[in-house]
């Protein structure tokens, strides 16, 4: 059973969210203000964060800096704002993804499953074990989709959940462009949860763990006005 962490300073917002997350199964932890989120998740070690950008004593965004310092558990954010800065500045501050308020919980239920499930928490219903992923190599780039691990010239690479797996989308097909609908559809299971510019934060993110120079790229192209792709020669 996974374990998501609420952190809202609205009691109704998080007595909301809990009964829809419990009621979908999920163990529940709750924080009022941004401190005291940073303080459970050290203590709890959830498998999710939804968080709240606005908070008292620390914003969302720095609780969301905090986390991504020392771990890459989806994190989903909840705005009030809805403008395409904002959103993209969600993504670049190390969100997986974002609800606007006022937020449909069912739907907020499906993001979190959809994220746990592209973690590999999620909460499957199939009777039976699925096989193992294989892993997949191009040039010095290794991912491991059972670990979830990534590895460049033999040296670990901290993904986020959102990050792993769009990568993992281009590498399982290096040399074929993938459209950032295709990403996000790879990513999250559906492509309409943010605008296409969301890819890009993200392939910009990858690119600088990566430590790819997007000038010169040793692994991730970009194919202008189609997407981007994993070269297939990559060294």
């Amino acid at each position: 059973m996974s374990t998501v962490l609420i952190v809202d300073d609205e009691a109704n917002i998080r007595e909301l969210v809990s009964v829809y997350l419990q009621s979908a199964g999920f163990t529940i932890e709750c924080a009022a203000d941004g401190p005291a989120a940073v303080k459970r998740f050290r203590e709890v070690g959830p498998d999710l964060v939804v968080l709240d950008i606005m908070l008292p004593g620390m914003t969302g965004a720095e609780v969301c800096k905090a986390i991504r310092v020392e771990s890459s558990v989806p994190i989903l954010m909840l705005t009030a704002k809805d403008t395409d800065a904002d959103k993209v500045a969600l993504l670049e501050g190390g969100a997986d993804d974002y609800v606007v308020k006022p937020f449909s919980p069912p739907e907020l239920v499906a993001r979190v499953r959809a994220l746990l499930r592209r973690a590999g928490e999620g909460h499957g219903s199939a009777g039976t074990p699925a096989a193992e992923p294989a892993a997949v190599r191009v040039g010095g780039l290794a991912i491991d989709p059972a670990t979830r691990e990534v590895t460049v010239d033999d040296a670990p690479i901290a993904l986020t959940a959102r990050e792993f797996d769009i990568l993992l989308a281009m590498a399982r097909r290096p040399g074929v462009v993938l459209s950032r609908d295709q990403l996000l559809e790879a990513a999250v299971g559906y492509a309409d949860f943010a605008e296409a510019r969301g890819v890009d934060v993200h392939i910009r993110h990858i690119r600088e763990k990566l430590r790819d120079d997007a000038a010169a790229p040793r692994f991730l192209e970009t194919v202008r006005g189609v997407g981007y792709r994993v070269r297939k020669d990559a060294p």
